[in-house]
C-alpha cells in the first residue's frame, strides 16, 4: 500500500477516533459521577432520616451509653465501643496470619503450595457472612464456653473476667478475624508483589537469605501499603453485621472484659430496625448508621490512599 493511501486512511480515521474517544470518556465520566451521586444520596438520605434524633439528642448521642427505646433514650457510645473492641481484637489475631500468608505467597512458599493456599484464601473470602455467623453460633461459641473461656478466666487477667457465656465480644472477635483475614492477605500480597524485583535480587546477590530479604528489604519497602491493607481490613470488620449479630450477645454496655456480651453498631441496626415503631427510635438507628458510615468512609479512604501510594508508579 502506498504512502499516500496510508495518509488518506489515517486522515479519514482520525475524526472518528477522536469522536469515539470523547464518547467513551464522557461515558466513563458519567459512570464516575453516578457513583459519587449514589454515595452522596445515601449520606443525605440517612442524615434526613436521622435528623429527628440529631435534633433531640445532640452531642449526648455520641457520649451516652444509655439505650432504652421504651423511654426514647438513645446513646451510641456502647455500640461504638463494641465495634472498636471487636475490630481491634480481630485485627490483632488476623494480621500475623494474613501477613504470613502474603509472605508465603510472594517470597517464601514453594510454587505448588502457593496455588493451594491461594485457593483456600479465595474460598474463605467467598463464604457468606451468614454462614460464618451460623458456624460461630453452633460450633465456635460452645467450644469457647466449655473449654477456652474457663481457661482464660483462670489467668485472672482483667480482660478475661466474668462468666463464660460463649456469646460475647471474644466470640465476635474470633469470627471477625477469620472474615477479615482474606482481605488483608490478598491486599498485602499485591503490595509485597509490587516491590521491585531488583531490590530482592540485589539483596540475594549480597549474600542475604530469603528471610533476610523479606525482613530487611521487602517489608520496610512495603510498610505503607501493608498499613493500608490493615486499615481496609479494619473497615471490613467495622461494617460486618450478620456474623457478629449472631454471637456478640446483644447487650448495650461498655465492658473491658472480652467475656462480656456486647453490641456493635451494625448488629443493633440489624436486630432492632425491623421492630422499631416510634419515629425517634427509627431516627436513632439511622443516626447509628450515619456514625458507622462516617467511620467506614474515613478508614477506607485512608487505606486506599496508602495502598495507592505503595503500589503506584512512584514506588
Amino acid at each position: 500500500m502506498s504512502t499516500r493511501a496510508l495518509s488518506t486512511i489515517r486522515a479519514a480515521a482520525k475524526p472518528v477516533d477522536s469522536r469515539a474517544d470523547r464518547l467513551v470518556g464522557a461515558i466513563g465520566a458519567g459512570a464516575a459521577g453516578a457513583v459519587v451521586l449514589v454515595l452522596a444520596g445515601v449520606a443525605i438520605s440517612v442524615t434526613r432520616i436521622a435528623w429527628p434524633s440529631i435534633v433531640a439528642t445532640g452531642g449526648a448521642f455520641v457520649a451516652s451509653t444509655a439505650w432504652d427505646p421504651g423511654r426514647d433514650v438513645y446513646g451510641v457510645l456502647s455500640f461504638v465501643w463494641g465495634t472498636v473492641i471487636t475490630s481491634i481484637v480481630a485485627l490483632a489475631l488476623a494480621i500475623p496470619v494474613a501477613l504470613g500468608v502474603a509472605i508465603f505467597l510472594t517470597d517464601l512458599g514453594p510454587l505448588p503450595f502457593r496455588r493451594w493456599v491461594s485457593s483456600a484464601i479465595e474460598l474463605l473470602a467467598a463464604i457468606p457472612s451468614v454462614v460464618y455467623g451460623l458456624w460461630a453460633a453452633l460450633v465456635l461459641a460452645p467450644i469457647l464456653r466449655s473449654w477456652v473461656e474457663p481457661a482464660l478466666e483462670a489467668t485472672a487477667l482483667p480482660i478475661f473476667r466474668g462468666p463464660s457465656f460463649g456469646f460475647d465480644l471474644l466470640c465476635a472477635s474470633l469470627v471477625l478475624a477469620v472474615m477479615v483475614l482474606p482481605t488483608i492477605a490478598w491486599i498485602a500480597r499485591d503490595v509485597l508483589a509490587a516491590v521491585p524485583a531488583e531490590l530482592r535480587e540485589g539483596a540475594l546477590a549480597l549474600g542475604a537469605t530469603p528471610w533476610d530479604v523479606v525482613r530487611l528489604v521487602v517489608l520496610p519497602h512495603a510498610k505503607r501499603g501493608l498499613l493500608g491493607a490493615i486499615l481496609l481490613g479494619f473497615g471490613r470488620a467495622i461494617g460486618e453485621t450478620m456474623a457478629v449479630a449472631a454471637v456478640v450477645g446483644s447487650r448495650p454496655a461498655v465492658s473491658f472484659s472480652l467475656l462480656s456480651p456486647g453490641y456493635t453498631m451494625s448488629s443493633v441496626i440489624a436486630n432492632e430496625f425491623p421492630t422499631a415503631t416510634s419515629e425517634l427510635h427509627v431516627a436513632a438507628l439511622a443516626e447509628v448508621g450515619l456514625v458507622l458510615l462516617l467511620l467506614t468512609l474515613v478508614f477506607n479512604v485512608a487505606a486506599r490512599l496508602l495502598v495507592a501510594r505503595a503500589t503506584g508508579p512512584t514506588q
